[in-house]
């Protein structure tokens, strides 16, 4: 089975410059920046920016980070990945299938960190009304990590709210940790250590 997306010999999809621009591994993270550590990412904090823990109702598990900047939100989760292997070819055609099961539409794009989905998801309004959500679906793979990220607001179709938040995006170091863990598990987050930083 032959892939039409150029990929590296590893079949990892991450932007040339990601071990000097990021998103950042652990070992390639400025040591002196001082960095939200919130488990398996470390968020750099900036002027503007609000962070939300997802928190899974029945395990109270946090299972994604929110951050709102620039007038647009992204949401990131780090999961475990092969040391071979990329996750984020995988990953697309299954939030493709998703997106369109729930009558979204969804094309493939190439951005400024590889292949992207810009989708059309279907969304309820404030006042209840249906209607359809812009979003921007991004994914980087890493040594022995893969990031996702989902892009919505004014940076789903803005070039430079878009800069801003891919800027973001690049600046999360994945802390992996050294135990073993099955690929597409959740990197464990938490609640930063120092409350009111945010």
């Amino acid at each position: 089975m032959t892939d039409p997306t150029p990929v590296d010999s590893s079949g990892k999809v991450a932007p040339q410059d990601r071990s000097e621009s990021g998103p950042f591994d652990e070992a390639e993270a400025n040591p002196v920046r001082p960095y939200i550590d919130l488990g398996g990412i470390k968020v750099l904090p900036r002027e503007g920016l609000n962070l939300r823990l997802e928190v899974e109702e029945q395990t109270k598990r946090i299972v994604a980070v929110g951050l709102d900047y620039a007038g647009s939100t992204l949401q990131v989760q780090p999961f475990a990945a092969p040391r071979s292997t990329g996750l984020w070819e995988e990953t697309r055609e299954q939030i493709r299938s998703q997106i369109r099961q729930q009558g979204g539409r969804v094309e493939e794009r190439e951005g400024p960190l590889g292949p992207e989905l810009l989708a059309e998801v279907p969304a309820t309004g404030a006042d209840g009304s249906a209607g359809m959500r812009l979003a921007r679906f991004i994914g980087v793979d890493g040594p022995r990590w893969f990031l996702r990220g989902v892009i919505g607001g004014a940076a789903a179709s803005d070039v430079e709210a878009a800069a801003k938040v891919e800027d973001l995006f690049r600046s999360i170091v994945v802390v992996r940790g050294a135990s073993p863990m099955p690929p597409r598990d959740l990197i464990p987050l938490r609640m930063p250590a120092t409350p009111g930083s945010a």
